[in-house]
């Protein structure tokens, strides 16, 4: 049965008469249009890689960033509509602050990806709103519970996982990550990976240029979410072009 232009779609408070919401629907769209994000847990910690996309040669680098930082020790790598994705970067960073001012301690990524999934869902029952056009990944380290990373989409689900994408690519992306051994390989080693992943999704023929975003929580940085370092993020992006000219190269061969 098909509902399509017969009005339900007007309101996110509709439901069709085959039980879809069209908006969060529509919302979920608006996510595969973005660019790729990842987000993959590692023996360590957590390795996000965002590919973002740069649309005009006049941009600043490092400009709108797609990586934001939620507490010491909670990172966000975000997919979809930005604003919509730094108004919820907010949210997450007031819980945190909340949490710790009642309770003294860093708060668990669980509570906060619940909490934070709340109040996306809220934005799905009511026809004065609209659904968040915006899905993210949120990851953390802390001695107590170790990696943790979840992913919040527009209808306000979150799950746990040990690695995930979002964005235009996430099918192939997903592909990738269901090749690695990540339970056995530290940060150090997963942020290679995590670069080839982000320049093997990455449309080559739609979208020219692109800057790649990396950034990590475990161990390696002592429990805080931090960008990767220059020279790491360098090495990981000439491992990631090499691979993918080495694949080039025995792909011609074998033709």
């Amino acid at each position: 049965m098909s509902s399509i232009g017969t009005g339900y779609d007007l309101s996110a408070s509709t439901f069709s008469p085959d039980g879809r919401v069209f908006q969060v629907e529509y919302a979920m769209k608006a996510v595969e249009n973005s660019s790729t994000a990842i987000g993959i847990r590692c023996k360590d910690g957590v390795v996000f890689g965002v590919e973002k996309l740069v649309l005009s040669k006049l941009y600043e680098e490092g400009s709108n960033k797609r990586i934001f930082n939620i507490d010491r020790h909670v990172g966000m790598a975000v997919a979809g509509l930005l604003a919509d994705a730094r108004s919820l970067a907010e949210v997450a960073r007031e819980e945190a602050s909340n949490f710790r001012t009642n309770y003294g301690h860093n708060i668990p990524l669980k509570h906060l990806a619940d909490r934070v999934a709340m109040y996306v869902h809220a934005y799905t029952l009511y026809s004065a709103v609209r659904p968040f056009g915006c899905s993210f990944i949120l990851g953390s380290h802390d001695e107590d519970d170790g990696a943790q990373l979840y992913m919040v989409d527009p209808s306000g689900i979150s799950y746990g996982y040990w690695g995930c994408a979002i964005g235009k690519a996430k099918q192939a992306a997903k592909t990738e990550i269901e090749k690695l051994q990540m339970k056995d390989m530290t940060c150090r080693e997963l942020v290679k990976e995590v670069a080839k992943i982000i320049y093997i999704v990455h449309d080559e023929v739609k979208d020219k240029s692109f800057e790649l975003e990396l950034s990590w929580v475990g161990e390696i940085t002592k429990g805080k979410h931090e960008l990767v370092p220059k020279d790491i993020k360098e090495e990981a992006e000439k491992y990631a072009k090499d691979s993918l000219e080495e694949e080039d190269d025995s792909d011609e061969d074998n033709m």
